[in-house]
């Protein structure tokens, strides 16, 4: 089966999000697809280095190729990057026209991809949201009349799909409030390639942590008079936290976050950058954790959207214990053990002394979870049954 995936591994070069993306391309190659990764967003690409976006690809292509060679096992030379101007890196159009045009699947991880003339041709062409709120709040924008031109012009896109998916795993349920926009969501989860990311027992451990932006510097979603918030909006409920914990409390954070106000408050708080800068330096600033706690955007949380982060995944599968803010998730996955759920401060620390209590158990439960419930061949073998191909 020939599969396309596209990301943003190149467009934003870091840690966490390459692994969430070549996920999907380490799945879809285990379970015996020939996988092409394909990325073309129309955007120019992030420099951290930098901290700013660049029209220049040269850094971002090679952090790709570097991604790619020591993760992949045949996508090292499969791969194709096209810049602002047009040009491509990696696979000429031809072999990426070739490709495309006779792949049983097209997934469009995060919608990130132009859908070209010469990218169409697939058995099946699947969207697949991995920030929902933001998706649907395009989506009711148009359907109501009131979408700018950028709008309109992903709407469109997303629209050329013949498939879709949703990291929003109650998106539909009565207590949502995400409008499905006459789209038929299907439920998906991100996937995790179990041997990449194996139990790491470290009792010794210190820190609860997480990595995070605080805030992205888009447009914050309004679906009808509802106006939707991103993690800063969240974080501040919880400052006064590290006060109350009797655990320690550590944030790796990017962007304009009141890093000295976190401080005063008791945060310990470190450079998202450095923390992330590779997918190496990511994978052991989570293996080395005793914990993570983390909330969610506030879209996540306000509409109830029964998302669950692509990177708590991650802790779970490294055996870490994961306290998470719930957006109603809970639903859908089972909490108590390994895994928690909180809405309070009183639910976070009751969450906290219950891990703490049996740290092992609590850690064998993570990996437990993540083996079950997260297993890239269990979640993409359930995709393609989903898009009719299996």
């Amino acid at each position: 089966m020939k599969v396309v995936v596209t990301g943003l591994v190149a467009t934003y070069p870091l840690g966490g999000v390459a692994w969430d993306y070549l996920a999907y391309v380490r799945g879809f190659e285990t379970l015996g697809c020939d996988v092409l990764y394909l990325e073309d967003t129309g955007q120019w690409f992030y420099d951290p280095r930098a901290g700013t976006f660049t029209a220049d690809p040269s850094f971002n292509v090679r952090y790709l190729a570097a991604a790619l060679r020591q993760h992949s096992k045949r996508c090292a030379n499969q791969w194709a990057v096209r810049g602002v101007d047009g040009s491509l890196y990696g696979w000429s159009e031809q072999k990426v026209t070739d490709f495309c045009a006779n792949a049983d699947l097209f997934l469009n991880v995060s919608g990130a991809c132009w859908l070209r003339e010469s990218y169409r041709g697939a058995r099946c062409t699947a969207y697949l949201d991995s920030d929902p709120g933001y998706t649907q709040a395009k989506l009711w924008a148009a359907e109501n009349g009131v979408a700018n031109e950028d709008e309109l012009f992903s709407v469109g896109l997303i629209r050329s799909h013949t498939h879709f998916f949703s990291l929003a795993e109650n998106l539909g349920g009565q207590d949502c409030r995400l409008p499905t926009c006459g789209f038929e969501w299907k439920r998906t989860r991100q996937p995790i390639c179990l041997e990449d990311w194996p139990l790491v027992y470290t009792p010794q451990a210190r820190w609860y942590t997480t990595v995070m932006s605080w805030k992205i510097d888009v447009t914050p979603p309004r679906i009808g008079n509802e106006h939707y918030g991103d993690k800063n909006v969240e974080f501040e409920k919880f400052f006064d936290l590290p006060r109350r914990a009797p655990v320690r409390l550590r944030v790796a954070l990017s962007g304009a976050a009141p890093r000295a106000e976190l401080k005063a408050h008791g945060w310990c708080v470190s450079d998202g950058y450095r923390c992330s800068r590779t997918m190496g330096i990511y994978r052991r600033f989570i293996q080395r954790s005793r914990a993570e706690w983390s909330v969610a955007k506030n879209a996540y949380v306000a509409t109830r959207s029964g998302w669950f982060a692509t990177r708590s995944v991650s802790y779970l599968a490294s055996g870490k214990p994961v306290v998470l803010q719930d957006t109603g998730f809970s639903r859908f996955l089972p909490v108590g053990e390994g895994l928690f759920t909180f809405g309070t401060e009183d639910e976070a620390l009751a969450a906290f002394d219950s891990i703490e209590a049996d740290y092992r158990k609590h850690c064998e439960a993570a990996r437990a979870l993540a083996e079950q419930f997260f297993s890239a061949e269990r979640v993409l073998s359930q995709l393609l049954v989903d898009c009719g191909l299996a």
